[in-house]
């Protein structure tokens, strides 16, 4: 993670550096992209660097968690739905909101892998999650049977195998299909599933 001097550097130019590195690690990889480019590219030295960063692992790590706030930002905050109807159109607006952000952002598309494979999503994915759950017990459209802790957490892995299937779908140009995600984990949500 940056260091807190890159805190305190002026919101500008903390985004221009992190642009900058996210595009390069897209681009060239997260494996191999050169931190001597992206920091000329950036317009500091390598020296000043190191005030903001321990190495480029921090930078990217810095960059990754950035993407994922990125994403939770489209996907957006749970809110109560009204009926059965209504939280399966949210979870679809949702899914949509993100295919739509990913295919219009070939960084984003390119690096979205990473944050889940590096798991640098932070709590975000579990608050919303937890949301979800809370909701559709609320109105009967998710079982309260099982231990609620357990529920987030299996929840919480399949989402992240459907985002690593709907992820792929994008890169290769096809259209993640929401409804069958949405399918998957409603059969584990359904008490008697």
């Amino acid at each position: 993670m940056p260091l807190p001097r890159f805190s305190r550097l002026p919101e500008a130019k903390r985004a221009a550096i992190l642009t900058v590195a996210a595009r390069h690690f897209a681009t060239d990889g997260p494996e191999t992209a050169s931190y001597n480019a992206i920091l000329a590219e950036a317009g500091i030295s390598k020296a000043s660097a190191y005030q903001y960063f321990d190495s480029r692992a921090d930078l990217l790590e810095a960059v990754l968690h950035e993407v994922a706030g990125d994403l939770l930002g489209v996907l957006g905050v749970w809110r109560p739905s009204r009926d059965a109807a209504d939280f399966a159109e949210q979870w679809r607006a949702g899914a949509t909101r993100l295919a739509e952000a990913l295919r219009g952002d070939e960084v984003l598309l390119a690096l979205a892998p990473h944050c889940l494979a590096r798991g640098v999503s932070g709590e975000g994915p579990r608050v919303w999650m937890t949301a979800l759950i809370a909701d559709g017990q609320r109105i009967g459209v998710v079982r309260d049977d099982l231990d609620t802790g357990l529920l987030i957490d299996v929840s919480l892995a399949v989402l992240t195998e459907i985002d690593r299937w709907a992820l792929a779908e994008l890169a290769a140009g096809r259209e993640p299909d929401p409804d069958a995600a949405y399918a998957l984990l409603d059969s584990l949500w359904r008490k008697g599933a």
